[in-house]
């Protein structure tokens, strides 16, 4: 076997072993090694620097983590084994690589490489290889048996009362063994019974997780039903799943899914009309209530969506165009601008307070018209730019407004698109955009509360690239009680990324403000299992609860890992154990 070391000037090649049986070899051009804005500007306005059906490899030169988003795939790669799949942003192992892909080599990696491939890179031809052996499916079972048997030692040591299925759980595993065993014998038949193993161990490991009373257990849903029994028979399915708090997309891409007096008032659409006819929102309000399910409003906050304001007169930026965020690099265009990086999507500006007083007023409305049990903000912040990093920082960050450009120059005598970063007042200038979401935080943090109300956040947890990158100063919101808890989305399908993402939120809010896991892996579409690796990190660092993004992701097989022991109690038993139910903390 070769050690299969990487490095950009080390040609690496995979050799198989005398014994191993390839069930699949299969190579993709990989396009390039540590993107730079100058090396592939074809991915400069996009998260990691990764352009549309780019494969792009990431090794620790490029840094702590790959910075891309929800939509490739990637392979984090130990030595020459895929030792784990991820969705994005995943941590860069100190001695491997990460491979990444959107588009055509995003389909390429789902494809072609699994947990267990054997990856061989050919520098000079610009060329991948994996290859799926029969030592694959073997690493597969293996580190699965033992990611379940370490789960079990931790419950058993840190719940009290803590028992399992035995009957399922054990005979799971032991017939997962029994069949690794074969594997090693017959290397022909080795992907059958490995595969067959690991399939074993998925059950067994939906089983092991003890249900938590205590823990929100919530999912993200984006309305499309259209009359009130559709929308009860979701909410009868939510209820069967255990999902106990639901967060629907009430305001989105610039319009309601209500009629609201507030957006007829401004000149704006006053309902959706994908809605037309009906108010989704007070039944979903009422019908939820009556299965015992909390309601947060998800509400997009700065974001009004990818359309163009031309395609409608009634369009947030067609009546008020001078609500529009800008770039440096576009703070004088007459067009208004859209975000590239973020669907083409237009933004409105949070430093002018007639934004601000729109939003409030937006709120107010759902607040005292439908007492929800939640507000849960949403692109609360500013469009993205690239990193401090990069050269081009300064001109690709956002909120160049007439408004802003102005109120700052009143303040500091300078015109901040004269501000370069290593100009004095560049913190200034950032400090005083970030001010103003935190300002629009404080005050919807304040009229939820005087109503009953919790405020949570969707927030990026990785601190300082949510400062630089998207004026997200959330640390302040939490060290000054403005917020109640935060909804960090972790847009990865590993757990140690995941949990990687969960510390450095821990690390930076306050006790009091509270943390709920926001899972990606149902719009992954990643394995069963990794969704419960995930649950298992979050119940490790004791976080306040989970939610799901998004329901229209979570399948039936998702629902049913779930509600085996993770959402639903596990029915009291007798055995020569006694019950078989614990694990509340």
């Amino acid at each position: 076997m070769s050690t299969n070391v990487f490095a950009q000037d080390v040609y690496s090649a995979y050799i198989p072993s005398e014994n191993e049986v390839i069930f699949n070899q299969s190579t993709f051009y990989f396009d390039v090694i540590d993107p730079q804005t100058s090396t592939n500007t074809k991915g400069a306005n996009y998260p990691g620097l990764r352009g549309a059906n780019q494969l792009v490899i990431y090794t620790p030169s490029f840094g702590f983590r790959t910075n891309t988003n929800e939509f490739g795939t990637e392979a984090v790669i130990t030595g020459d084994t895929v030792t784990s799949l991820s969705g994005a942003d995943s941590l860069i192992p100190a001695n491997g690589l990460v491979i990444s892909g959107h588009g055509r080599a995003k389909k390429w990696i789902n494809e072609n490489v699994v947990v267990g491939s054997k990856i061989s890179i050919d520098i000079e031809k610009g060329l991948i290889t994996s290859y799926i052996t029969s030592d694959t499916f073997l690493y597969g079972a293996r580190e699965k048996i033992k990611e379940v048997e370490n789960m079990m030692f931790y419950y058993s040591q840190n719940c009290p009362n803590y028992r399992y299925n035995e009957r399922r759980t054990e005979q799971s595993l032991n017939r997962a063994k029994d069949l690794i065993e074969k594997a090693q014998k017959n290397s022909e038949d080795s992907q059958r019974y490995a595969t067959r193993a690991i399939e074993l161990a998925d059950v067994a490991m939906s089983t092991v997780i003890p249900y938590n009373q205590n823990e929100l257990k919530g999912v993200w849903i984006r309305p499309t039903y259209h009359n009130q029994e559709e929308i009860e028979s979701v909410l009868d399915r939510i209820a069967n799943a255990g999902i106990d708090n639901v967060f629907i997309e009430t305001y989105y891409h610039g319009q309601t899914i209500f009629p609201s007096r507030t957006m007829g008032e401004y000149g704006f659409i006053v309902q959706n009309p994908e809605f037309a006819g009906f108010d989704p929102l007070r039944i979903w309000i009422n019908e939820a209530h009556k299965r015992g399910i909390k309601i947060h409003i998800w509400f997009e906050s700065f974001y009004v969506g990818n359309k163009p304001p031309e395609t409608n007169p009634r369009h947030i930026l067609a009546v008020h165009p001078e609500w529009s965020n800008y770039q440096k690099k576009n703070a004088d265009s007459e067009t208004i601008p859209y975000s590239v990086s973020e669907h083409n999507g237009y933004f409105i500006d949070p430093a002018n307070p007639d934004v601000q007083a729109f939003l409030y007023n937006l709120i107010d409305e759902i607040i005292m018209k439908y007492r929800p049990d939640g507000i849960n903000l949403d692109y609360i912040r500013y469009p993205q730019s690239l990193a401090p990093t990069y050269s081009n920082y300064d001109m690709s960050n956002w909120g160049y407004t007439k408004y802003a450009r102005e109120e700052f120059k009143k303040m500091y005598e300078v015109d901040p698109i004269e501000l370069n970063t290593d100009d004095y007042l560049w913190y200034t200038w950032k400090m005083y955009r970030a001010g103003k979401i935190t300002d629009f935080v404080r005050r919807i943090g304040r009229l939820a509360r005087m109503n009953g109300i919790t405020t949570t956040a969707v927030i990026f947890p990785n601190i300082q690239m949510a400062y630089d990158t998207k004026l997200q100063d959330w640390k302040t919101w939490s060290m000054n009680n403005y917020i109640d808890g935060f909804t960090p989305l972790f847009l990865t399908c590993d757990d140690k990324t995941a949990m990687n993402l969960m510390g450095n939120v821990l690390r930076n809010k306050s006790a009091s403000t509270k943390l709920y896991a926001g899972l990606f892996v149902t719009f992954m579409n990643g394995a069963n299992s990794d969704l419960i690796k995930q649950i298992h990190a979050a119940r490790k660092y004791a976080l306040n609860g989970l939610i799901i993004f998004d329901y229209a992701h979570l399948k039936d097989q998702y629902i049913d890992t779930l509600t085996q022991s993770v959402f639903r109690p596990i029915e009291k038993e007798v055995s020569s154990r006694g019950t078989r139910y614990g694990g509340r903390r």
